[in-house]
C-alpha cells in the first residue's frame, strides 16, 4: 500500500521545505508562512529511511527539518545540495544522528533545538528516579492485575531517598537543573562527574544548604569527582547526561556497573546507547535490589532481550520532553534554525534562547551546531 502524500502548508510559498514528520504546535508553520516557505509533511509516524526522504527532496528544496531518528549522511546532504538546499535542523537538541563532518563539506548548517528541554528532561530524570527508588511500575502492575487484598508492612518496600548521594554524569543545563531539584527539594549531597568543574552547580548547591540551615534540616553538599568510577562507588542513585559520541559509547558497561552499589539505582535519559544495554539486563538479573529507570534505548525502539521482563527497571518510550510547551518550543526553534538561514541571518550569541519563543523573534539564527567548521563569524 503506498503511503499517503504529503500535507502540503502555504502552497504558495516560493521557499520550498520538507518536514520528515508533523510537529505539535502551530507557531512554528506560521513562522514557515510568513518567511514565504511552502511546507511539506510528512503525515506518517515511521521513521523515513534515507532513500524515501531523498525523494522528498526531489529536485528543488530549500531547506530540511528531521527527527533524531533519521540517519543524516553524505547522501542526504549531497542530495540536499543538489537541490538548491542550504538549511537543515534537527527536530532535538541532540545530533548523534547527523553526519556533521559530511553536512560541513557540503557547506550546509546543522540546527538543532537547544535550552528548552532543561526543565521538561529534569523533570522526567526526577519521575523516573523515584518511580525506580519507590518501585512504582511493579505496584501498578500488581494493582491493575487485581492482586491487591489490602494493605501490607512489607508491600513493596522501596528505598528513600533523602540524605543519600546523588551522582550526576554530564553536569550541563539539564544535569545541573537535575541535581539542584534532588538536592534542593530531597536534601541529597551531590557528586559529579564532567570533563571540567562545573562553579555554577557549585554555588547553587551551596545556597541551597544555606537555605536548608534556615529549616534545620540536614546540610547538602557538592563536589566534582576525576573519574566515572569514583563517582560509581559512591553514589546510592546515578543519572546520566551526557552526549553520546564515540567516548561515552557503552560508557556504563559490565564493569562499570560492578563498581555500583548492589542496590543503587541508574537513571539515563540522555542516549540509549551510552549504557551497555544487555550488560545492564544481566546485571539486574543478578541484583534483584538494584533499580534501573530509562527514557532511551540503544537501538530505539527495540530494547535488549529480557529487558521489558524485569520487575527491576521502569522504562518509557523516550518521552523526557514530551510537554506540550517543549516540544511546541522545539518546533520554533528548528523552523527558526531554517528560515535564519535561508535569510541570511547572523549566529544568535545570546545566553537565553528564549527570545526566539516571543512574538518577536530575534532575526538570527538560535543554533548552528557545526558553525565552526563553516567558518562562520561569531556575530549579532
Amino acid at each position: 500500500m503506498d503511503a499517503p502524500p504529503w500535507r502540503i502548508h502555504n502552497p504558495e510559498g516560493s521557499l520550498r521545505i520538507i518536514v520528515t514528520k508533523a510537529l505539535p504546535g502551530r507557531r512554528w508553520l506560521e513562522c514557515l508562512a510568513r518567511a514565504d516557505c511552502r511546507i511539506e509533511i510528512c503525515p506518517g509516524r515511521t521513521v523515513l529511511d534515507t532513500a524515501t526522504i531523498q525523494q522528498a527532496i526531489g529536485r528543488r528544496c530549500d531547506g530540511a527539518i528531521g527527527q533524531l531518528t533519521e540517519s543524516w549522511g553524505a547522501a542526504l546532504f549531497e542530495t540536499l545540495k543538489a537541490a538548491g538546499g542550504t538549511a537543515y535542523s534537527n527536530y532535538a537538541v541532540g545530533y548523534n544522528n547527523v553526519d556533521l563532518d559530511a553536512a560541513s563539506r557540503t557547506g550546509i548548517p546543522v540546527g538543532n533545538t537547544p535550552g528548552v528541554l532543561t526543565e521538561a528532561t529534569a523533570e522526567m530524570a526526577v519521575a523516573l528516579t523515584f518511580a525506580a527508588a519507590r518501585r512504582l511500575g511493579e505496584a501498578e502492575r500488581f494493582m491493575r492485575a487485581g492482586r491487591f487484598s489490602g494493605w501490607l508492612p512489607d508491600l513493596f518496600l522501596g528505598t528513600g531517598l533523602s540524605g543519600k548521594t546523588l551522582g550526576v554524569i554530564g553536569a550541563g543545563r539539564i544535569g545541573s537543573a537535575y541535581a539542584c531539584m534532588m538536592a534542593v527539594a530531597h536534601g541529597m549531597a551531590v557528586v559529579y562527574h564532567d570533563i571540567t568543574p562545573n562553579p555554577d552547580l557549585e554555588s547553587a548547591v551551596a545556597a541551597c544548604d544555606r537555605f536548608r540551615a534556615c529549616l534545620h534540616q540536614s546540610a547538602v553538599t557538592c563536589r566534582r569527582t576525576e573519574s566515572v568510577e569514583a563517582l560509581l562507588e559512591i553514589a546510592d542513585c546515578v543519572s546520566i547526561h551526557t552526549v553520546l559520541d564515540a567516548a561515552t559509547h557503552h560508557l556504563i558497561d559490565g564493569r562499570r556497573l560492578a563498581l555500583m552499589k548492589p542496590d543503587a539505582i541508574l537513571i539515563n535519559t540522555s542516549r540509549g546507547a551510552v549504557v551497555d544495554e544487555a550488560a545492564l539486563v544481566d546485571h539486574c538479573r543478578r541484583h534483584p535490589e538494584f533499580r534501573a529507570g530509562l527514557d532511551v534505548f540503544e537501538n530505539e525502539p527495540a530494547t535488549a532481550p529480557g529487558l521489558a521482563e524485569l520487575d527491576n527497571v521502569v522504562i518509557v518510550p523516550h518521552i523526557a520532553s514530551a510537554t506540550r510547551w517543549t516540544r511546541a518550543s522545539m518546533a520554533t526553534l528548528a523552523a527558526l534554525n531554517v528560515i535564519g538561514v535561508l535569510a541570511g541571518y547572523p549566529l544568535w550569541q545570546g545566553p537565553d534562547i528564549r527570545p526566539f519563543l516571543e512574538n518577536d523573534p530575534p532575526r538570527a539564527i538560535p543554533s548552528i551546531v557545526n558553525a565552526a567548521a563553516l567558518g562562520w563569524l561569531n556575530s549579532t
